[in-house]
């Protein structure tokens, strides 16, 4: 089966966290120009785009995007359809997604996946509230992912990256899920390996399992 493409475009001007760095890319050498090869500079915040929390992220003195467990980010993940909900998931909701038994890895495909047709940044978005990100570390899950730019309910968003980065599961953020139908993946995620970082930009790929 092909590999799907679940990361976000990094252009400049793309949408950003409201406060996060925006992006620019420009070009230092040009090959048009007489140079001879093209380069870029690139001005981007840790949280671009498609990205993985760290520990550091909300946990000072944690441990940083360089020491995420590659196990975590490697394996069997469920893309768990959440889009009939209304709101953040919470508990009940999350209950109501009866996620299979053993999950490791769980992806929420959210109605937030248009945002990304916007052109700016809204918190009009649904995040995972933090009585359902302590059942999903009760539930023993090393990866939790979402279809926009943060994990957390907007509103309060400190409760919920805590819950799961004091556990040890790691957060991926800005998935754009609209090409995953619901159901088993093999998935790929590979940040950055930038020493020490609070996060860190990440390609991410899933391919169906059988």
């Amino acid at each position: 089966m092909p590999w799907i493409d679940v990361s976000v475009p990094v252009r400049t001007g793309m949408i950003v966290y409201d406060g996060d760095p925006e992006v620019r890319i420009e070009a230092v050498t040009a090959i048009a120009g007489g140079d001879l090869a093209n380069v870029s500079r690139m001005e981007l915040g840790s949280h671009t785009g498609t990205h993985v929390d760290a520990p550091r992220h909300f946990i000072d003195g944690a441990a940083g995007a360089d020491k995420l467990p590659p196990d975590a980010l490697l394996g069997p993940a469920i893309v768990a359809d959440a889009r009939g909900l209304s709101g953040d998931i919470d508990a009940a909701a999350l209950a109501s997604l009866r996620l299979p038994e053993g999950t490791e890895r769980v992806l929420f495909r959210t109605h937030d996946g248009e945002l990304w047709d916007r052109r700016t940044f809204t918190r009009d978005f649904a995040g995972v509230a933090a009585d359902a990100a302590q059942e999903l570390v009760a539930m023993g899950v090393s990866l939790v992912g979402i279809d926009y730019l943060s994990i957390a309910p907007s509103a309060d968003p400190a409760p919920t990256h805590r819950a799961l980065l004091e556990a040890g599961v790691v957060i991926v953020e800005g998935l754009d899920l609209r090409a995953a139908a619901p159901g088993r993946y093999e998935l790929v995620c590979l940040p950055l390996r930038l020493e020490g970082g609070d996060g860190a930009p990440a390609r991410a790929l899933v391919r169906p399992l059988g």
